[in-house]
């Protein structure tokens, strides 16, 4: 039926696409004439409808576009978008008098995305479910197949239409080897995930309504996120309740006869006792050294010098990763996980999800070859490095993050994904080269004096730096004296002396949580899994339960009043064994070794006892004690109390419903604060309230939102004017020297402090005015859209 021009077209576009000839469009061809075309589409329906195309499903439309390019023409893949079933949002959608049969629902958000796999599905010869490779994964597979109509189940046969894939990376051999070697669906990885869902559904659904009865609207109670609030609370406890305690450090700077290079001994022993920190309790008393020093002859006594190794880190796992991004790039748990799942859709790395530490063959391999090339056989250790995963039952046939090339140098013109992309190649490389060598060196050194003072000096000094080259793991919280740089030393040398030092320290209390050392925390209980750190971050700040302030967690009020009735009243929701025990009895459940009903059993039935019995006997005085106020209501004159609202305390009438005054309440902070005008001038909260709207002529009535305090109009919603308040410093700008300092926020509530004169002047800093380096960060920190641009 072709001629041979029109051979030669068609049989080379299905060369070019690396597809079955029968399949290929000859609309597409370049220039065919009309009657070849005419006739081939008639011919090229019937040839797709024998011979079928195959579908490949995914969560994102970004991973089915590196996907597609892969597979070629034979080959749709579509997007999910995500879950497509779920419980349903306005009610329990569990019965937990069947089993804890869910009752799953497509929400409206999904339906058209539903309905298009639907039909492509019916039409394919094959479907492919290529969600990611974990338990939620597998779930979105499970809940796919269900919404398409090829679902099957452990009663059900398998269908013959639909194969589960799976990859830890996305590229063109990863994928090509999964096509291959297909496999059914998982259902105890799906039942895992199914019970998880459920447990946090119950406890939920179960134990909010509770908090909103008892403490007030709004609340809410889950498995990890309250383990995660009563270790803020307890960390603050332990900070409130420590007691610092003043010491001082009694040293000498010393060198060698001659040499440049000054160093710090301390005084360790006095006529042959230890000397404690708590020893030298006053400046008077540290200061009675001094004369004796100053004329003092020093000589090294005793010298200790040994080599250490030091090990690299193990490539990263999924909290691993948010904690190196925390401490070196300051992003949060949830930006690191946002940006390394681009990385993996667009094929960069490997899974972002895993707590596993092991590299596959292959990749060692390339790293190995790479580390040889660039820095040298003396860089390279004889064999592969070998890490030992921490995590209980991790799942080592997965791999660590990894990149999935060590070639590209350049893989985003996003900043932030590059970065994070250089974090995750630098840790892999560092990870199989050799260790570190490091020379340790202390020195006692004897001040000949009467009373026999002994000074000790500790150094080290990088004798090979082995993975040092590449890479070193961040610190979360320095503490103690660091190691400094010594000379070459010898026993019985004597040494010149050059400054008396008396250092006034005192204790310090706990540090507070960051999102790494909290997600460290939460690993180290056992609490939590891979995909449940970043949401568990974010959902403790969202509920208002805590709030970070200088990259630190702080419990808000409501956060220690909810998490102290959690604690008195269902302890086993907030205890850290119970929670670490049901994360291994769902584990087990993925392993197939427990039926996912019986472990929400063994939390559901007695929390359900507790729950009925505790809703009778908690009156909300108890937890909530009233504050009763010395004012009068203006309209009943009955007592003013403070009652906790949506966004915190307010002032209420105690006759309470039959009068419904309230007003909110005045902090000493309230008095400073200022209404920023449109023309950058500012005026008193005080004269501001209660002024007409210029929009509407209404009241201008103080509010309160989850970023603070602002101003809008009574009329709202019919008006929505609203003015910022802000905090007035009293400070001139250092640019425009016109405008005012003020506190401003970010949209995502980040505190900064900006020029009154916006837009005319710019200025803006992250530090307080108060601080030494706010002129430093003149340049803008934000843009003035409200977007976080500092990598701080």
């Amino acid at each position: 039926m072709l001629d041979d021009d029109g051979n030669e077209r068609y049989f080379g576009e299905c060369r070019r696409r690396k597809i079955p000839k029968k399949i290929i469009i000859f609309s597409k061809i370049r220039n065919p004439n009309v009657e070849i075309r005419n006739k081939f589409k008639i011919l090229n329906n019937k040839l797709k409808k024998r011979a079928g195309m195959n579908l490949v499903i995914v969560e994102s439309p970004a991973k089915a576009k590196t996907i597609e390019k892969y597979l070629g023409g034979g080959y749709k893949v579509l997007a999910s978008y995500g879950h497509v079933r779920d419980l349903p949002a306005g009610k329990l959608g569990v019965d937990t008098k069947a089993n804890y049969e869910p009752e799953y629902v497509v929400p409206d958000k999904a339906k058209k995305a539903v309905s298009i796999l639907k039909k492509e599905a019916s039409k394919s010869e094959k479907t492919y479910l290529a969600t990611d490779l974990d338990r939620e994964g597998e779930a979105i597979a499970w809940h796919i197949a269900q919404a398409v109509g090829l679902g099957n189940s452990k009663s059900e046969t398998r269908n013959p239409k639909l194969e589960r894939i799976t990859f830890s990376e996305i590229t063109r051999a990863a994928v090509e080897r999964a096509i291959k070697n297909p496999r059914d669906l998982n259902m105890d990885l799906v039942d895992a995930q199914q019970a998880r869902r459920v447990l946090d559904r119950l406890v939920g659904y179960k134990l909010s309504p509770l908090l909103w009865k008892k403490v007030k609207s709004g609340l809410s109670a889950g498995r990890v996120q309250s383990v995660a609030v009563r270790l803020v609370v307890e960390k603050e406890r332990e900070i409130l309740d420590f007691k610092t305690q003043e010491f001082w450090l009694v040293g000498v700077t010393l060198s060698k006869a001659e040499d440049e290079l000054q160093f710090v001994a301390y005084l360790v022993e006095e006529n042959g006792k230890p000397v404690d920190k708590f020893d030298i309790m006053g400046e008077k008393q540290a200061k009675n050294y001094e004369k004796l020093l100053e004329k003092a002859k020093y000589k090294i006594i005793d010298l200790k010098q040994e080599d250490a190794l030091r090990r690299p880190s193990a490539p990263f796992t999924t909290s691993t990763l948010q904690m190196e991004a925390s401490r070196k790039l300051s992003f949060s748990a949830k930006q690191t996980m946002m940006h390394a799942q681009r990385l993996y859709e667009a094929g960069h790395i490997t899974y972002m999800r895993t707590d596993s530490t092991n590299l596959s063959l292959e990749a060692i391999k390339k790293v190995r070859a790479l580390i040889g090339k660039k820095y040298g056989k003396e860089y390279l250790p004889e064999s592969a490095q070998i890490y030992k995963t921490k995590t209980k039952r991790a799942q080592e046939a997965h791999e660590a993050i990894r990149p999935t090339h060590f070639e590209k140098g350049e893989v985003s013109p996003d900043g932030r994904e590059q970065r994070l992309y250089d974090l995750i190649l630098k840790r892999t490389v560092a990870s199989q080269m050799k260790e570190a060598i490091v020379e340790m060196t202390q020195a006692r050194i004897l001040a000949d004096v009467k009373e026999k003072l002994i000074f000790l000096a500790k150094g080290e000094r990088v004798k090979f730096d082995g993975f040092i080259k590449v890479y070193t793991e961040g610190k979360d919280d320095v503490n103690g004296e660091e190691s400094g740089t010594l000379p070459k030393l010898a026993k019985n040398e004597e040494l010149d002396f050059h400054k008396f030092m008396a250092d006034q320290k005192f204790t310090e209390p706990p540090k507070r949580y960051s999102e790494a050392t909290l997600v460290k925390k939460l690993e180290s209980l056992g609490i939590g899994r891979p995909s449940t750190y970043a949401p568990t971050m974010s959902t403790i700040q969202d509920r208002g339960y805590v709030k970070l302030e200088d990259r630190r967690f702080i419990p808000e009020e409501i956060g220690m009043i909810v998490n102290d009735l959690l604690v008195k009243h269902f302890p086993t929701t907030v205890d850290y064994k119970f929670t670490a025990k049901m994360e291994d009895n769902l584990d087990a459940v993925a392993e197939g070794e427990e039926e996912w009903q019986k472990v929400i059993d063994e939390f559901y039935i007695p929390f359900e006892k507790n729950l009925i019995v505790k809703g009778k006997e908690l009156e909300k005085e108890e937890i909530m004690p009233v504050e009763e106020l010395k004012e009068k209501c203006p309209k009943c004159k009955k007592p003013l109390i403070v009652r906790f609202g949506k966004f915190g305390k307010f002032v209420a009438c105690s006759g309470y419903p039959e009068c419904k005054y309230s007003r909110p309440l005045e902090s000493k902070a309230d008095k400073k604060s200022e209404v920023v005008e449109g023309d950058g001038t500012t005026e008193k909260l005080s004269e501001a309230e209660g002024e007409k709207c210029e929009k509407c002529g209404g009241k201008m009535m103080l509010k309160e939102g989850k970023f603070g305090k602002f101003l809008a109009c009574d009329n709202y919603p019919k008006c929505k004017n609203t003015k910022s308040i802000v905090q007035g410093t009293g400070k001139k700008c250092p640019d425009c020297g016109d405008g005012e300092i003020i506190e401003r926020r970010t949209k995502r509530g980040k505190k900064f402090w900006g020029c009154s004169k916006y837009p005319g002047c710019k200025w803006a800093s992250w530090e307080s005015p108060a601080s030494e380096n706010s002129k430093k960060l003149a340049s803008s920190p934000t843009s003035r859209s409200g977007q976080d641009t500092s990598n701080k």
